[in-house]
């Protein structure tokens, strides 16, 4: 990630804030519609499970520069995730609802770099679950 990447992640993330509870309830609803699936992995009531996703994302976006000051909060969130059934695959179907979501949220602020820009970080912080989650296993 470079500097001008968290940069872009950070401001854009300030804009979803704002309207996080429907930002995390759009997640939900298009990943149960894209991977219906998934949703027997999640037994709590969709408000607040859209609620942690949000004060999660937050966290992460707020120590981006810093990431190894919670990397070990990342590996304990996949090995929850591993508990709940989450498969390496599903990382790349729930990014994709990810980044549609930010599309859907940032409307006409959304553009090629600001994609690549949450893409990278997703990649990364993906790639750390699903190590984490296979070294629980």
């Amino acid at each position: 990630m470079t500097e001008r990447q968290i940069l872009l992640v950070k401001n854009s993330w300030s804009y979803v804030v704002i309207n996080s509870q429907e930002a995390g309830e759009l997640f939900y609803n298009r990943l149960f519609e894209v991977a219906p699936a998934v949703r027997s992995m999640f037994k709590h009531d969709q408000k607040e499970q859209a609620r942690k996703l949000m004060n999660m994302v937050t966290l992460i976006v707020t120590k981006l520069q810093k990431l190894d000051d919670i990397m070990n909060e990342i590996k304990q969130l996949a090995q929850r995730h591993g508990k709940y059934g989450a498969q390496p695959q599903h990382y790349k179907v729930v990014g994709e609802c990810l980044l549609w979501t930010l599309e859907q949220g940032l409307g006409d602020k959304w553009n090629d770099e600001l994609q690549e820009a949450w893409t990278t970080v997703y990649i990364t912080l993906s790639a750390a679950m699903i190590k984490g989650q296979l070294a629980a296993a």
